[in-house]
């Protein structure tokens, strides 16, 4: 009997059938690909999916639920559910700052309207006000104010001084806001990363309208460049490893040579044909369709299975 890999994906329209097309091209009728279909989710059912790539269940929280039902009943989940669910990325920065990989100086700061259901005596332990005078000194400005959870480029901010700051913070509402240092770049990356294992570096140029960020290329050149790629390529498997993804995306700034880590809680991350152009469509899609083969082989139904990154795995002993 053929084993089943599904995709869970909303409005793209490119990656998803490229992905099921390569997957029953290279699959030989023993592994098939296909949409999720789902019309009904009753506990504990096992609806017969040895993989699952999930494209969209952070924006569809049943969509989330039936991956994690999926999951306890075998399927391997690319990405794990439980872990997306729980991660974000000011954690995401607290880790890598235990993993010698460089960063920027972040900050979390409070939300600027209180969250639904609380009062002034929610926030005992929040001292007020802040420490505004050592957060500003090392941060420095100008600055980048994001979301500490989510992502899409949604409700990015640069900030050029603390009254910027303030205006821009008071657009956020009860968003949870981390500030970070601008690293002035040189160079810059986005990696996709397969599996822990396949990594694909990209040239990225982030102040580009969307459509033309992939229009660039390196800056640095010959032996430093080899040298910048290795460290690159080295850095973003220790962090997929400790975080547990199988399909990822991690961005670097490189300012005098060193690559910091900008952005990497990227588990939904754009593989629009239209956007990253011809040559990483074509690369993500190859390697998407190869390691859902490997773990659908790997597959047995209700014995769990799924990914958890060291993190986790080195807590629990």
């Amino acid at each position: 009997m053929a084993k089943k890999v599904g995709i869970l994906f909303g409005m793209e329209d490119t990656f998803p059938w490229a992905f099921i097309d390569r997957v029953n091209e290279l699959g030989g009728g023993e592994i098939i690909a296909e949409p999720v279909q789902i019309d009904k989710l009753e506990q504990g059912a096992d609806y017969g999916y040895a993989v699952i790539i999930d494209r969209i269940s952070q924006d569809v929280p049943f969509y989330r639920a039936y991956l994690k039902n999926a999951a306890v009943n075998g399927t391997y989940v690319i990405n794990n559910p439980f872990w997306w669910s729980a991660d974000e990325k000011f954690f995401n920065n607290a880790l890598m700052s235990k993993l010698g990989i460089p960063l920027p100086k972040t900050v979390l700061l409070p939300s600027h309207e209180r969250p639904t259901n609380t009062t002034e005596t929610s926030f005992r332990n929040l001292k007020f006000p802040h420490d505004w005078d050592y957060i500003f000194n090392y941060i420095g400005f100008p600055a980048y104010m994001k979301p500490h959870d989510g992502g899409g480029w949604r409700n990015v901010y640069r900030v050029e001084n603390p009254d910027d700051m303030w205006e821009k913070l008071g657009e956020t509402e009860q968003l949870v806001m981390m500030v970070q240092e601008e690293i002035v770049f040189e160079d810059y990356y986005r990696v996709y990363c397969l599996g822990k294992k396949y990594v694909h570096i990209m040239p990225y140029e982030p102040r580009n309208p969307h459509h033309l960020r992939y229009a660039t290329t390196h800056q640095t050149e010959g032996e430093a460049r080899e040298k910048l790629l290795k460290t690159i390529h080295d850095y973003t498997i220790k962090m997929n490893e400790a975080l547990g993804y199988d399909f990822n995306t991690v961005e670097f700034a490189v300012r005098d040579g060193i690559p910091y880590a900008i952005d990497f809680c990227n588990p939904a991350p754009d593989a629009d044909r239209n956007s990253v152009g011809e040559e990483n469509f074509a690369w993500i899609v190859e390697h998407a369709a190869k390691f859902a083969i490997e773990k659908a082989k790997e597959y047995k139904p209700g014995t769990p299975n799924i990914s958890w990154g060291t993190f986790v795995k080195d807590s629990v002993k």
